[in-house]
């Protein structure tokens, strides 16, 4: 069973690294040249990135479905034949239209292959026991901007912004698509109930072992599900404001620009310091837990930096990015432990609907707020931050699997 494991979280985690390469941290990279040789607005370029967001949006729930009947593997190895897809348009777009038109098949490329779909492949392989392979998956992603932005630059400086896309395309039929083939198959209910017994995992929400989709859970309220897409929304708000004006927003509280782009990159960073908080300390918790602890960072970090000004901003910083790990985990581990591993995939991506209408939202809104309201707009952030903390305070903790 830990050959399984350790197969599952590598091959599943590197996975993640070549999608969000060619996804999340493309437009950063190409929007610029592309903007110039096109003769097309860099925001056009940012539009197309929001639309991928709000068509893998759409498709989130089917795809979900899809790895709750067949598993992870096939769904995971179509996403990189679509992101293939998607990037090869990209890269021979000619205009405005064709670069939509390449980012909308990204999106559905998306909707296949980034973190819900993972975790749905791991919930689909260990049921209840998935806590810590998704800590682990979560973990080896978090090298991915590392990885994406410095191949990715480096590509651009020697074959253009086209070569970045088509260097992915290939990446993802090379590497990808064999990768996410070694993702092993569901067993058998007998298997897995059997396997399991004899190597138990550590985990925050079960003792016991049980087989995965087939276990009976209690089904808490809509509202608990209302209460979960918010909390996952409001927190893909403010992540991807912060992600794209960071630099600018710490400027406006009096931090040096240069020394501003410097701290703001440290957000990768304390994300995986965060991730590596949970798996060390917090795993035998339930992750509601962890989750509300790691909700309160953004805003302490926030009332620091509101009070005290530019001083503070490293900390302010470094809180964020811890508490936005974690929170990127709970994606995975709040819904098993509340509603159970029946329907995973598809709750999944019914829960993550608003979070990805949120992403797309935020560069746009958080933007505009930060141009009318300067250094102000921190007090939007916190106030979304606090607001995660109340939701999550108002879910009960005794939904657990049984």
């Amino acid at each position: 069973m830990s050959s399984r494991i350790y197969r599952a979280v590598s091959v599943t985690g590197a996975g993640q690294v070549i999608a969000s390469a060619g996804a999340h941290y493309l437009p950063a990279v190409i929007a610029i040249p592309a903007s110039r040789e096109l003769a097309l607005s860099p925001a056009i370029l940012f539009a197309g990135f929001s639309i991928a967001l709000g068509v893998s949006a759409l498709a989130g729930p089917f795809v979900g479905k899809m790895v709750d009947r067949f598993g992870g593997r096939p769904v995971l190895m179509s996403s990189n034949l679509i992101f293939a897809l998607g990037l090869t348009c990209l890269g021979f777009s000619e205009g405005m239209w064709s670069v939509l038109f390449g980012y909308a098949i990204l999106g559905l490329g998306m909707a296949a292959g980034l973190f819900e779909v993972a975790f749905s492949a791991i919930v689909r392989l260990f049921g209840k026991n998935s806590r810590n392979p998704i800590t682990g998956v979560t973990l080896i992603a978090g090298f991915a901007s590392l990885v994406a932005w410095t191949v990715s630059v480096y590509v651009e400086s020697k074959f253009g912004w086209n070569g970045v896309c088509w260097f992915w395309a290939c990446v993802h039929i090379l590497v990808g698509l064999p990768l996410n083939a070694l993702l092993p198959s569901p067993l058998s209910t007998s298997a897995v109930t059997t396997a399991v017994s004899n190597t138990p995992l550590p985990s925050a929400s079960a003792s016991s072992s049980s087989p995965p989709i087939t276990d009976p859970a209690p089904i808490p309220s809509k509202y608990t599900a209302f209460l979960l897409a918010f909390v996952f929304a409001a927190n893909s708000f403010v992540g991807m404001g912060l992600m794209i004006h960071m630099p600018r927003m710490l400027e406006g509280m009096g931090v040096p620009l240069a020394v501003a782009f410097t701290i703001g990159a440290l957000v990768g960073p304390s994300q995986v310091l965060g991730r590596l908080i949970d798996f060390f300390f917090m795993r035998r918790w339930h992750p509601l837990v962890s989750t509300r602890l790691a909700a309160l960072t953004h805003p302490i970090g926030g009332a620091l930096l509101l009070v005290f000004g530019a001083p503070f901003a490293l900390a302010f910083v470094i809180l964020h990015g811890i508490g936005n790990g974690i929170l990127i985990i709970a994606r995975g581990t709040l819904p098993l432990a509340i509603f159970g591993t029946k329907g995973y995939g598809q709750r999944q991506g019914w829960l993550m609907m608003p979070s990805k209408f949120a992403q797309a939202a935020a560069p746009f809104l958080f933007g505009l707020a930060l141009t009318d309201w300067g250094s102000n707009v921190l007090w939007l952030s916190w106030s979304l931050g606090l607001s995660v903390f109340v939701a999550l305070c108002m879910i009960s903790t005794k939904y657990r699997p049984t």
